[in-house]
């Protein structure tokens, strides 16, 4: 994204506020469109490709300068066309944000909420997940994933109970690291399971060995956290300019660049980007739009990394 277009998208996310739905759908149509979907393929339910994840972003309280730029996030998400909004209880006050933003919002009825539970025991879950269900301002959770394969057994049980009672829609496991990949693909092969939550980067590529495939076998969607290396990838390439075939893909900054490489991957869902700014959400958006290039796309070109 170029000096001009950065400040015409942060004009528009910073009006989101004021001028309420569809402040910012003028911007995001004349950048590409509306969103690409996938199916989720437990159900065949269609999903947008480009998600928000609240890591550290949302869990800023009311009264803050970030805090007021949140809502500037959401609508910049669903006006491009997203849905997704994953959270977690141990991302801080990242549920309730998220819970407060949709109630002020038009958009509620058209969010995708993800969140995780992450504790031991069959009543400790239950509270935390009810816990979280009341901050999300729902009584029933489209995705409700075991966090870091914390006491899988117990909870999955739960959810499956959940599931059959129309509590949770859909049911996942999640993890960060490729530490863990030997017990996520364990569980992968044994569990029936509607998502799998992973990391996955172009400097993070373990998934596509195993998981990635084994997913796609399984019938199991996936959403890709980290997609830009924990950050530092990203704030690598800042530094260097865009190459030339990146309009090929109709990448106009890195950040695209980074989410599309992560879409070429045909198991790949959703990927769900965390940020605290209207702007970057705008710009990771459009990740989601045009030409997802083929997995032989990157094999012929060099990101410099």
């Amino acid at each position: 994204m170029n000096r001009a277009q950065l400040l015409r998208a942060t004009a528009a996310a910073a009006l989101s506020a004021t001028l309420g739905p569809g402040a910012l759908a003028a911007t995001a149509g004349a950048q590409g469109g509306r969103m690409i979907t996938r199916k989720i393929p437990s159900t065949g339910e269609l999903l947008p490709v480009v998600g928000c994840g609240t890591w550290q972003g949302f869990g800023h309280a009311p009264g803050s300068a970030e805090y007021a730029r949140l809502p500037g996030v959401v609508e910049a998400l669903f006006d491009a066309g997203g849905t997704v909004l994953d959270s977690s209880p141990m991302y801080g006050r990242s549920e309730k944000t998220t819970g407060e933003l949709l109630a002020k919002s038009n958009h509620r009825t058209k969010a995708f909420l993800a969140t995780k539970v992450w504790t031991s025991g069959r009543e400790a879950g239950i509270r935390q997940m009810e816990a979280s269900m009341s901050l999300l301002g729902t009584h029933k959770l489209d995705l409700m994933q075991v966090h870091n394969l914390v006491d899988w057994q117990t909870h999955l049980a739960t959810l499956r109970e959940w599931k059959s009672q129309g509590k949770v829609r859909y049911v996942g496991i999640t993890h960060y690291t490729s530490s863990a990949f030997r017990e996520v693909e364990a569980v992968l092969r044994r569990e029936p399971l509607d998502f799998l939550q992973i990391n996955y980067a172009v400097d993070d590529q373990s998934a596509a060995e195993t998981l990635l495939p084994l997913a796609m076998d399984k019938g199991v969607a996936v959403l890709i956290n980290q997609p830009f290396g924990g950050g530092g990838l990203l704030r690598g390439l800042r530094e260097k300019p865009l190459p030339d075939w990146a309009q090929e893909i109709s990448c106009t900054s890195w950040a695209q660049v980074l989410l599309k490489f992560v879409l070429s991957n045909p198991a790949v869902t959703c990927v769900i980007p965390g940020t605290s700014r209207p702007e970057h959400m705008l710009d990771n958006a459009q990740a989601g739009m045009g030409a997802i290039p083929e997995p032989s796309f990157w094999r012929q070109r060099s990101l410099g990394i």
